[in-house]
């Protein structure tokens, strides 16, 4: 029986990769560096620290990565204010769900966009645990964003629900042990190694209680 749910947040409850992407691509042209083709699948799911480096070294842009960071960060959060992308069905699913599960929260945004988005939301009070990957030593694919997410919870991993969109979310969760339902971006179609381990593969979160309560 399911005893807990656990979200991603990018791509799943709020479309922000698309956003991201272009915060990014924006930071590299602007400090003279080179976006690559296979730029944003690489960056999808790494942890702030990966991320950073990455466009510091690999895309070029030369300053430190640290600094890098705040520049993307705080671009993310003008953006944000100024609209939040919140996905279809994602509020009536996160709320669904709230009334039936402890909910969780495993991102690889910094903790200052999640909880500038739970805010924004009003999700806050909604997600008993939220967790983010740079205040681990590894991100997604990694397991040990949902393994901390599950021990915070309470629950033992295969009690647990994940909701993921990406190939390295996907990859995270099912190595953690969680039960993965799929919900994958149709811009950014996943692995197909990635989605083999999915039990359920959504097209949006429409029904996702009623999905997650079948699950047991």
């Amino acid at each position: 029986m399911t005893a807990a749910v656990i979200f991603d947040m990018d791509g799943v409850l709020i479309d922000s990769e698309p956003i991201w992407e272009q915060v990014r691509r924006d930071v590299v042209a602007e400090h003279g560096g080179r976006w690559l083709d296979e730029a944003q699948t690489a960056l999808m799911g790494m942890s702030t620290p990966e991320w950073a480096k990455y466009l510091s070294e690999d895309l070029g842009v030369g300053k430190p990565p640290n600094e890098v960071a705040q520049i993307v960060i705080d671009k993310m959060v003008e953006r944000y204010e100024d609209h939040l992308p919140v996905l279809p069905g994602a509020d009536d699913a996160v709320r669904r769900c709230a009334g039936r599960w402890p909910l969780g929260l495993a991102s690889s945004s910094p903790r200052q966009l999640i909880d500038a988005v739970l805010r924004s939301a009003g999700w806050t009070d909604l997600f008993a645990v939220t967790v983010s990957t740079e205040e681990l030593s590894r991100g997604k694919p990694a397991p040990d964003v949902y393994l901390s997410a599950a021990r915070a919870l309470g629950f033992e991993p295969a009690e647990c629900v994940a909701v993921e969109d990406s190939s390295n979310g996907m990859r995270s969760a099912t190595a953690a042990g969680l039960v993965l339902i799929a919900a994958p971006r149709p811009e950014y179609p996943p692995a197909q190694d990635a989605i083999a381990g999915a039990a359920v593969v959504l097209d949006d979160l429409d029904g996702l209680e009623d999905r997650v309560a079948a699950l047991a």
